[in-house]
């Protein structure tokens, strides 16, 4: 146990003390850090986006231009939308929170579903598709090894997440660098080269679409254009990244989160534009086993008389910025999971954070998804292009339409609302649009697994949900019983009667903000033991999760208010039959090793002590229930044993 506590200390770094108040400074990103770490995915779709695009027009890459022009524009549209989203929910949640409260839960878990299913979607592809650019400058007979070395560069990724955000992004940073030096010079250096060329673009483009409109008519022009700019959709995901993770940047988080945004857009815009204007001026073909953008860049590193070692470097860095996009991928869907875990869609594991506050089961679910994905596709970027794409413009829709009803909502009480409904307005069609085509599309194509996946993950929130509901009514139903034993509203401390004997025969009670429970233990252990106890202490422990550590709320006094409110309650209980009570409550991340800490305290105290707790029972328990429900006080049990104290747990059937 010690070599692996060694092992996974090396590996994930020591533990964070999340109660200290200037821990959010190492969490937290700037702006910078962020466009980095969150804004690699949409960069890097920079790689194929473009390509996907230009290839879809046909013989009619003349007006290529008008596709370049139509992207760039897209791309701020889509920035300056979510920009709303980012002022709207300062704590982060993106699509998800958006789609929840603007337009209903049903919508919202729709929207997470979708996400999820993205980001998965996301690692895969983005790793997939750097591996097949760094084994493109490998002779054939390593392509073997191509799923393994995916499957080594995902575990690498895991490790690094787990270890935190910062942490991972941090070591990514030459690499993103590294891309957008490379490509950015090789774009002014190629529009540069042939600038002459420039002016003839435009009359080219407008004589291509009245050939195209006299040819087949403005209609089926039109549905090309639009084909090739859906087709293209890949070059857009990535922009939500920022908005589902707002709780996660430097104070002041909305300011920072609007400055990302601006990076995002414009690095985006200029290099998958640039990337399709390259194409223009130098007239590129597809050649089979290479990309355009592999094309291009070999002609002008030819031409311009670069050394030739130009497009393997160049190549590394798309490869390798495309994984730091698949780390956008553990960023932001751990953040999703998290979010619909609060609202109980998912089991309340994925809102846990970790000692080095990484919602560590979700990072660990999005690396095991991607695994599976790249071996079932068996690493073939060609099968799982064809699943991306469809649901970040299912989020996309719901957002912007939940943000459309929001202003129209709200034009009586929001100030220059009409020109952020325009917007919102403009991006609802733009995204729509897109999504419809893209899934006329790729659906025969494969499509229909994304849609089948997705789906499945929706059923599965709903059946989680409906678990959790049952609960929590019967919970409640058993506070209601009694409810008058514990509805204090102004307790006297001063008149709770305390314990003189610490040596006397001591009943010491894990309880929570569920008094049915408790008082069910209290008073079993009355009925059992009669008159053997003389002494009742309460104990409880708060988790900080997910949804603590995005509210500066946890490090205020109000956490601990509601802690010592539980306690208070229970010795306010015990006074009221003459009882002599204390109460102990602490917090942090591992609910079990706070409890244990403080049995420790009591232990000290009061010798003849014993533990008590009540646990539900379900009249019909399944793995299922297991699942959704943590097993803290079967692990507490084993530990307290080992230690030899002693702890009976009192089963409470629901």
């Amino acid at each position: 146990m010690l070599l692996l506590s060694k092992l996974k200390q090396i590996l994930i770094g020591k533990p964070l003390n999340a109660l200290n108040p200037n821990i959010k400074k190492h969490i937290a990103l700037i702006a910078v850090i962020a466009w980095i770490g969150l804004g690699a995915d949409g960069l890097s779709s920079s790689a194929y986006g473009p390509e996907e695009a230009f290839l879809a027009l046909g013989p009619h890459t003349g007006i290529g231009i008008f596709l370049a022009f139509a992207t760039a524009i897209t791309v701020f549209i889509i920035a300056l939308s979510y920009n709303q989203v980012i002022e709207l929910f300062p704590n982060g949640g993106g699509g998800y929170k958006v789609a929840t409260h603007l337009l209903g839960p049903s919508a919202g878990v729709f929207s997470g579903s979708a996400l999820i299913v993205d980001y998965v979607l996301t690692i895969a592809v983005s790793t997939a598709s750097g591996v097949d650019a760094i084994f493109s400058l490998l002779p054939p007979s390593f392509t073997t090894h191509k799923v393994l070395t995916a499957i080594g560069i995902i575990v690498v990724l895991v490790i690094l997440n787990l270890r935190g955000m910062k942490e991972s992004i941090r070591i990514l940073i030459p690499l993103f660098l590294g891309f957008l030096i490379t490509h950015v010079a090789v774009i002014v250096i190629g529009v540069s080269y042939h600038h002459a060329g420039l002016s003839d673009i435009m009359p080219n483009a407008t004589h291509e679409a009245m050939k195209m409109s006299s040819n087949m008519g403005w209609l089926m022009a039109l549905a090309i254009f639009l084909r090739a700019y859906s087709m293209g959709g890949g070059t857009y995901t990535g922009l939500e990244a920022v908005s589902n993770n707002v709780n996660i940047l430097a104070e002041p988080r909305v300011r920072t989160g609007k400055l990302t945004m601006l990076y995002m857009a414009i690095s985006l815009s200029f290099t998958a534009g640039g990337i399709i204007l390259l194409y223009l001026l130098w007239h590129v073909q597809p050649i089979d086993g290479k990309t355009l953008n592999a094309v291009v860049f070999d002609k002008i590193i030819n031409k311009v008389g670069l050394g030739h070692y130009w497009l393997p470097i160049i190549l590394f860095f798309e490869a390798a910025l495309l994984f730091v996009g698949a780390n956008t991928g553990f960023l932001g869907c751990p953040a999703v999971m998290s979010n619909m875990a609060v609202d109980k869609w998912l089991p309340r594991q994925f809102r846990e954070l970790s000692d080095r506050l990484v919602t560590q089961n979700g990072v660990l679910i999005s690396g095991i998804a991607a695994i599976l994905v790249l071996i079932w596709a068996k690493g073939e970027v060609s099968v799982l292009v064809i699943l991306y794409s469809i649901n970040v413009f299912l989020t996309f829709s719901l957002s912007l339409l939940g943000l459309t009803v929001y202003w129209i909502k709200s034009r009586k009480s929001k100030p220059q609302w009409w020109k952020k409904l325009i917007l919102s307005s403009i991006g609802l069609l733009v995204c729509f649009s897109i999504l419809i085509i893209t899934v006329t599309e790729k659906f025969t194509e494969g499509g229909w697994l994304t849609v089948l996946i997705t789906a499945c993950v929706i059923t599965f929130c709903f059946i989680v949900r409906r678990h959790y509901r049952k609960v929590g009514q019967k919970l409640s139903e058993a506070d209601a019983i009694f409810a008058t034993h514990f509805n204090y509203k102004d307790i006297n401390k001063k008149s709770l009667l305390t314990i003189s004997d610490k040596n006397a025969k001591t009943a010491v009670f894990f309880v929570t903000k569920h008094y049915g429970m408790g008082l069910h233990a209290l008073l079993w252990v009355r009925r059992l033991f009669p008159d053997v106890f003389t002494n009742y202490i309460f104990i409880t422990s708060g988790e900080i999760d997910s949804e603590a550590m995005a509210t500066d709320e946890i490090f205020k006094k109000e956490y601990r208010k509601d802690l010592n409110y539980i306690i208070e309650n229970y010795r306010y209980f015990c006074t009221e039959h003459t009882i002599p009570s204390e109460g102990l409550f602490s917090y942090g991340v591992d609910e079990t090793t706070e409890l244990i800490k403080l049995t420790d305290f009591i232990q000290q105290d009061y010798p003849n002590c014993i533990f008590f707790a009540s646990k539900l029972i379900f009249t019909d328990e399944t793995w299922w229930s297991r699942l959704l429900h943590n097993n803290t006080l079967n692990v507490l049990q084993r530990e307290l044993h080992l230690q030899g104290k002693q702890m009976v747990i009192l089963p409470m059937k629901i």
